[in-house]
């Protein structure tokens, strides 16, 4: 009789579990002299003062920090002008999303979404044991509002909205957003994620925020990782009425948002440095209009474009459009069969997507 044990039984891992998409991260660089430009990434770096807080607060990093992060909370609601009550801190927006979800999807309920938008919507949908409906964005990039509100069914638990939407561009107006909360039921989460706001300059743009007292159901997310420059630090939060906030606590990570993390965003609300940070998302925005304007003088259709990115649609071509970018030394975000994501960098690097754009139609 052979000595040799006995295989071990398979693991059980949940089928939703293994069904999930990969979620596909901005490709780096492979050398200094390539252009990131596929992760939405500032293209400053952290504010001074913002940088010596993290820094201070890293030399203590015996310590645990703050479990639900209260000084960063109250810093937060200071900013916002609502109650501590009102608002949830995270690691990254991504995480509190997850919680959102996780504190009301039961298993085969349904979170309804725009398509295409964040890629990490239906994941998030799938982990707490949901469905995702995807309704197609318009073709011009656009949330499909009617559409999204037609979705809605007695399984609905979450509807999101992405506004500016990632990767096309649009963000939603003040009257479609009100229209999307006036034509969801009050028993479904309405979650608007507003990652990029910071960088709108149309408006006409809605913003969460502004209608929270109108909407209990209403749940605002937003982050320090984009027009905060820490996307490194891993912070975000929520807003939203105090009994969605407290049940989004309950199934939050303990110590969630690191020591060095929360001094970094804490000192990115001072008033000081939300005056830079509001300067340097002019100069982003800015940007984004020259690249967009000049896009659109070459030939391409570009959505309009309301975060720090722009949308280049192309199909089947997409994965060879990309490697052109990639062979001109700018990274994009390649969605395949659909289009590219450029995140909006210096100067310079929105030159080097303009001279290889140009070049595009010489090679395809």
């Amino acid at each position: 009789m052979s000595s040799a044990a006995a295989p071990a039984a398979p693991l059980h891992i949940r089928d939703a579990v293994r069904r999930l998409p990969a979620y596909v991260p901005g490709a780096r660089p492979e050398s200094g002299r390539t252009a990131k430009l596929s992760s939405n990434e500032l293209p400053f770096p952290p504010q001074a003062e913002v940088l010596a807080a993290l820094t201070e607060a890293a030399s203590g990093a015996n310590r645990y920090p703050e479990m639900t992060g209260d000084s960063l909370v109250a810093a937060v609601a200071q900013r916002h002008g609502v109650s501590a009550g009102r608002v949830v801190v995270g690691n990254g927006s991504v995480c509190l999303i997850q919680h959102v979800l996780d504190t009301v999807c039961d298993e085969g309920d349904d979170v309804v979404m725009p398509w295409r938008s964040f890629e990490a919507y239906p994941i998030c949908a799938a982990v707490a044991g949901a469905r995702a409906i995807e309704v197609p964005v318009t073709a011009d990039g656009r949330h499909d509002v009617p559409a999204m509100i037609d979705a809605v069914t007695p399984r609905t638990r979450v509807v999101i909205a992405c506004t500016p939407n990632n990767p096309t561009g649009p963000a939603l107006r003040e009257a479609e957003l009100v229209a999307l909360l006036d034509g969801v039921p009050e028993r479904v989460l309405v979650l608007v994620d507003e990652a990029y706001l910071d960088f709108v300059t149309d408006g006409a743009v809605g913003d969460g925020l502004a209608l929270l007292n109108r909407y209990p159901n209403l749940v605002v997310s937003r982050t320090f990782s984009k027009a905060h420059a820490l996307a490194g630090m891993r912070v975000g939060y929520l807003v939203a009425a105090p009994a969605i906030v407290s049940a989004i606590r309950s199934v939050a990570t303990p110590f969630g948002v690191s020591l060095p993390a929360q001094a970094a965003a804490i000192a990115a609300c001072r008033p000081e440095a939300l005056a830079v940070t509001a300067r340097r998302a002019g100069v982003v925005a800015a940007e984004r209009d020259r690249v967009v304007a000049a896009l659109r003088e070459q030939g391409w259709t570009v959505p309009d474009a309301q975060g720090n990115f722009y949308w280049l649609g192309a199909g089947g071509a997409t994965a060879r459009l990309a490697e052109h970018f990639r062979v001109a030394g700018v990274l994009v975000r390649p969605f395949v069969g659909e289009g590219v994501r450029i995140s909006v960098g210096t100067h310079e690097e929105n030159d080097r997507v303009l001279t290889a754009a140009a070049a595009w139609g010489d090679v395809r």
